[in-house]
């Protein structure tokens, strides 16, 4: 084969793979993503996270708890929780459902209401339908503002490392809570 034939052959093939465009997606009013000059996407999000303890139906539940009862811990420390809690676009339970916040946590701090998150964000609209990331860190529940680290993620996040900021929106005094997140993820 000449060097001219191996060139249009060359040509023809590389017409015919797609090419790979820069990344530009928007989720409504809750995620977009972009990619950098380096070729990393970053992708921002912003939901609610919904976690009902009480009640019929409850999202989360409590699967253990310390085996010796005599001691009583004001911050709940042992209770572990499995959740498999909505995210909703806004702050209204009502409002539109993007995901799903599956895994376990549990009262980690024998001082302070801190938890230990282990918990896959799991989506169901839009453009990341299908994908998901995993935070896992401390969550220090009474600060106003609190920071966990994004560790993986699958599908369109796959590889992803970040940060996820958390804010409690609203609390009562049975323990269910809606949540705020903002959440900044590179893949």
């Amino acid at each position: 084969m000449s060097k001219q034939n191996v060139i249009v052959m060359v040509l023809i093939i590389s017409a015919m793979v797609p090419q790979i465009q820069s990344v530009n997606l928007k989720a409504g009013n809750w995620g977009t993503s972009f990619e950098r000059k380096n070729k990393e996407t970053v992708t921002k999000l912003q939901f609610y996270f919904h976690d009902t303890v009480s009640g019929k139906n409850p999202s989360a539940v409590k699967v253990a708890e310390p085996v010796d009862k005599s001691k009583s811990f004001s911050t709940l420390f042992g209770n572990i929780m499995m959740a498999d809690d909505p995210l909703t676009e806004t702050s209204d339970p009502n409002s539109k459902l993007v995901g799903r916040a599956q895994g376990m946590y549990g009262s980690s701090c024998q001082e302070e209401l801190g938890l230990l998150m282990a918990l896959s964000y799991s989506f169901v609209d839009g453009p990341y339908n299908g994908s998901s990331f995993t935070v896992v860190g401390k969550n220090s529940i009474m600060n106003p503002v609190r920071e966990m680290a994004v560790v993986g993620g699958t599908g369109l996040f796959r590889m992803a490392r970040g940060y996820a900021i958390a804010q409690t929106h609203w609390f009562d005094n049975r323990g269910d809570a809606i949540v705020g997140y903002n959440v900044t993820l590179v893949h």
